[in-house]
């Protein structure tokens, strides 16, 4: 809630990291359960719907399906970027919460490695998309 000055108050503050982490668990839950390339519990990609191309997410779902059933290669092999994605997050929150990270946190969050890494993921985007055989395996 907001009070009179603009402020979030206290009390939502407090509340929003649990409710976010039992809304988290929730939907793994739901990606363990449902199998994403069998069921129709979760929609299509749009954009991989409207254009026929593959965006940087497709597979993601199927990927963080795998990855919950402790299918690591069948998850790269899905998306592989998710899975670097993935393993970067991990890396800036475990250096979010160390101790002495404040060094090491503005150097992942440097301007020129966050173009860098977006750069990777247009490159990644493109190349998914081209059917020549080394690339083609990027497609999900």
């Amino acid at each position: 809630m907001l009070s009179k000055y603009g402020q979030v108050s206290a009390s939502v503050t407090r509340y929003r990291f649990p409710v976010l982490a039992v809304m988290g668990v929730l939907v793994l839950g739901l990606v363990y359960s449902f199998d994403p390339s069998t069921t129709y519990v979760f929609p299509p990609c749009p954009f991989h719907a409207v254009t026929g191309f593959y965006c940087p997410g497709c597979g993601s779902l199927r990927a963080t399906h795998e990855l919950l059933h402790g299918h690591l290669t069948a998850a790269v092999g899905l998306n592989p970027m998710m899975i670097l994605s993935l393993a970067y997050m991990a890396l800036l929150l475990s250096l979010r919460f160390y101790r002495n990270s404040d060094r090491a946190l503005r150097f992942l969050q440097n301007p020129t490695h966050v173009r860098f890494y977006l750069g990777l993921v247009l490159l990644f985007w493109v190349a998914r998309n081209i059917s020549v055989y080394p690339l083609s395996l990027l497609a999900p």
